[in-house]
């Protein structure tokens, strides 16, 4: 009887995915490594915009999906390795780029608070229904936002109205679809997980 408990009560809330794993440090230095690696691979998918210095890529939804399952202290040193690797010269921001004079470096520090956020979140169990997972994404592009739109505007010397227009206005149709992909991913996870339990 106490066999059939104990996966009961790791799927509550206060449990992210990452928790499911067997506890150990390396476990959490792999999870962390993973998260970073994760996110620096996904921004190579990436397409120029138009008239923007920032491209469209897949790191920030890699980002939001790091924090969300590796939780929030997880989620941030997975993001703050892969911003210092990336500051120090490790090719994987987005077009493979690196260094922190670009235009588009206050993005990854969003995303390092983004990942916070929507860890601590997932802690409370927003990563469990389509809704609560709606919620947790679009408020983790809105730090991401809350941070890139106005160091875009300081490192390019746009208004930011122009700032708005070159690094907000062009991503919001992708990041519904990224938003749309984590509302059907993550609780799909826990409900398999369920069932397993």
């Amino acid at each position: 009887m106490s066999t059939a408990a104990a996966p009961a009560r790791t799927l509550r809330a206060g449990t992210v995915l990452a928790d499911l794993l067997p506890s150990s440090r390396t476990r959490d230095i792999a999870l962390v490594v993973g998260g970073a690696a994760l996110t620096g691979l996904a921004a190579q998918l990436s397409v120029p915009v138009p008239g923007s210095p920032v491209p469209v890529s897949g790191q920030t939804f890699a980002a939001l999906l790091v924090g969300t399952a590796l939780g929030a202290r997880r989620g941030f040193l997975a993001l703050a390795l892969y911003a210092v690797a990336g500051m120090a010269g490790v090719p994987w921001f987005a077009q493979a780029t690196s260094g922190y004079g670009m235009p588009s470096f206050g993005y990854i520090l969003g995303m390092l608070l983004a990942a916070t956020v929507v860890g601590a979140l997932a802690r409370r169990g927003a990563d469990r229904s389509v809704l609560r997972t709606a919620g947790a994404m679009v408020l983790g592009s809105a730090v991401i936002y809350a941070v890139g739109v106005p160091y875009l505007a300081l490192a390019t010397g746009m208004t930011l109205g122009q700032a708005v227009a070159a690094g907000l206005t062009p991503f919001l149709i992708g990041d519904a679809l990224k938003a749309a992909l984590a509302m059907g991913a993550l609780p799909a996870a826990w409900k398999l997980l369920d069932r397993k339990g």
